[in-house]
């Protein structure tokens, strides 16, 4: 077994990034994500990579937008209204067909908010977040080890698919501490032919570009690439199952969320109560099969969550009046405790 080194969330994402191949981090500080930039800031030039703390969030963004167009493995972070404010060029990478990685650690809001996790960001990543018609791959650990391996599987996803990948991560994920295995599943990086990295003559010249001007040839783009999200919506969606196999309650959540889940679920366990847990791993792609296949089974459903109330939608679009459908949420920056949700369970949420 390799050997274990204690950090962060944050710090893990930075350091499974460098593994990855990413020697291009392109940033702006803003709390609770800041020691990712800090860490890059560190690293990046030990290992003749780039750091630059952009002028904003926006210059940013396009930064990472110019070091995909070269063929570089390339990423930023940011929390919640950072995030906003990328949106632009997010949007602008996923008409490019660009590949990228972009870090929300999440906090509170709307507006500034305040400092503490949240998971209310969850409409702007899986529902496109910028503008026109696209989705980005959503990925939610909920552990500091899966904040590092999922960081190596954002990076293989976007080469693979050519477009973003976002990490989704509450603040708790990204300050938390423990235990993290740097042992991870590392690929060598694909050939990128369509990059714009010189011609020398020797080959057509590459374009990058999202402006298409004749409607049918963007419509014929669009249609191309919902061909490939309806792929991805097929082969890449991950989740885990914990103890459902008999389960008449089931709980959706992820992150946090799922770690305080799991407790409330072995406690209601001790006390006789059949209740299991689905953890969707992907946001985008939603595990709409997997909830759907249960609601055979299951009289009701409890999606917990840190926000208003987000993922309950596609929960109840994927149990589709099979079963009841409940919210069990804290918001604002407070994290639903076990207590709180196994009295959710015990004796129902809010619809």
């Amino acid at each position: 077994m390799a050997d274990k080194v204690l950090m962060k969330g944050n710090e893990a994402i930075a350091e499974a990034a460098i593994l990855a191949g990413c020697k291009h981090y392109f940033g702006y500080p803003i709390t609770p994500q800041t020691e990712i930039a800090a860490y890059m800031a560190k690293r990046m030039p030990k290992i003749g990579g780039t750091f630059l703390q952009a002028e904003s969030e926006i210059a940013a963004i396009n930064m990472v937008y110019g070091a995909a167009s070269a063929g570089m493995r390339v990423m930023t972070s940011s929390s919640s209204p950072g995030v906003s404010l990328k949106s632009e060029g997010i949007s602008y990478m996923a008409g490019s067909d660009l590949p990228g990685l972009i870090v929300n650690v999440q906090r509170g809001g709307p507006g500034l908010g305040g400092i503490q996790p949240s998971q209310s960001d969850y409409f702007q990543a899986t529902k496109g977040g910028g503008h026109g018609d696209y989705h980005l791959i959503v990925i939610a650990p909920d552990s500091v080890q899966e904040m590092a391996d999922y960081t190596v599987k954002a990076f293989d996803l976007a080469d693979k698919y050519r477009m973003p990948v976002m990490i989704l991560a509450d603040g708790t994920m990204g300050q938390m501490m423990e235990p993290v295995s740097l042992d991870l599943d590392i690929k060598p990086a694909p050939e990128k032919p369509w990059a714009t990295t010189g011609t020398n003559c020797e080959r057509k010249h590459n374009i990058i570009n999202s402006l298409s001007l004749v409607p049918e040839e963007l419509e014929k783009l669009n249609f191309e690439r919902y061909e490939k999200y309806a792929h991805i919506q097929e082969t890449e969606v991950m989740y885990e199952e914990y103890m459902t196999e008999d389960a008449e309650t089931i709980i959706v959540a992820f992150g946090i969320a799922a770690r305080v889940s799991k407790n409330a679920v072995a406690a209601a366990r001790k006390e006789g109560i059949k209740v299991g847990l689905i953890r969707p791993i992907t946001l985008w792609p939603f595990p709409t099969e997997v909830i759907s296949k249960a609601a055979d089974k299951a009289k009701r459903f409890i999606s917990v969550e840190l926000s208003m109330g987000q993922m309950i939608e596609d929960v109840k679009l994927a149990v589709n009046g099979k079963a009841k459908v409940e919210l069990c949420n804290r918001a604002g920056g407070m994290i639903p405790s076990p207590e709180q949700v196994l009295e959710a369970i015990k004796n129902g949420g809010a619809e």
